[in-house]
């Protein structure tokens, strides 16, 4: 795809979804990360309703391991998959202890060494808190790019490589969580919205579906 139709669908989606924020409610660098743990498999609506249980009183790692795996697993059961989501929370939060005097590390690849912390997730912490342009890839950024025609991948870690490659760094960090919106809202993943989407004119699965 040429660079200058790149360029019109990110402006494009800028205009639809101007100053875009992030879905999980938080309030620093480590409540975001839990809430991204916690959002594995998990709708950011039901993550905002468990996390009010938590982040008041269990703010810190040293407060979570106070609080301990048992009661951990109760408050956020409803997230699914409950024991493995508290197992990595432990697991980071000592981490976060033992290696970053409980703070939250700025960089990939010092994100990516905490237990439970996967590349994606650590992308996330990055752009929405350190604002280190960085491009997560969920199923929404990786189907909708496919579709637009950015990317052709098949799997969201070589759509990431991709999309750095195709994409100014400009739109990095906004442009992902556009996308996300995008896709929740219109370019659905079993009923896409064609005929009201305001990138059907730039957008290759459209055409290809119209012949």
């Amino acid at each position: 795809m040429k660079k200058e139709k790149i360029i019109e669908i990110f402006e494009m989606l800028r205009r639809l979804y101007p100053n875009p924020k992030p879905a999980l409610d938080h309030k620093d660098a480590f409540t975001l990360l839990i809430a991204v743990i916690l959002s594995a498999q998990c709708t950011d609506e039901r993550v905002n309703k468990v996390t009010p249980n938590l982040f008041p009183k269990y703010d810190s790692p040293e407060k979570i391991l106070e609080l301990g795996i048992e009661k951990l697993k109760e408050i956020i059961h409803s997230c699914g998959f409950f024991n493995a989501k508290a197992g990595s929370i432990i697991g980071m939060c000592h981490g976060l202890l033992e290696n970053h005097n409980g703070q939250v590390p700025s960089t990939l690849d010092e994100l990516i060494k905490l237990p439970g912390v996967g590349r994606k997730t650590a992308s996330v912490v990055l752009c929405q808190w350190f604002k280190v342009p960085t491009v997560p890839v969920d199923t929404h950024v990786h189907r909708i790019t496919n579709r637009l025609g950015l990317v052709k991948t098949k799997t969201p870690e070589k759509t990431e490589f991709a999309f750095r490659k195709v994409v100014p760094e400009k739109y990095w960090i906004d442009g992902h969580l556009q996308i996300i919106f995008h896709g929740r809202q219109t370019c659905i993943s079993r009923k896409p919205k064609c005929s009201e989407c305001a990138l059907k004119d730039l957008c290759e699965w459209v055409e290809k579906e119209r012949y």
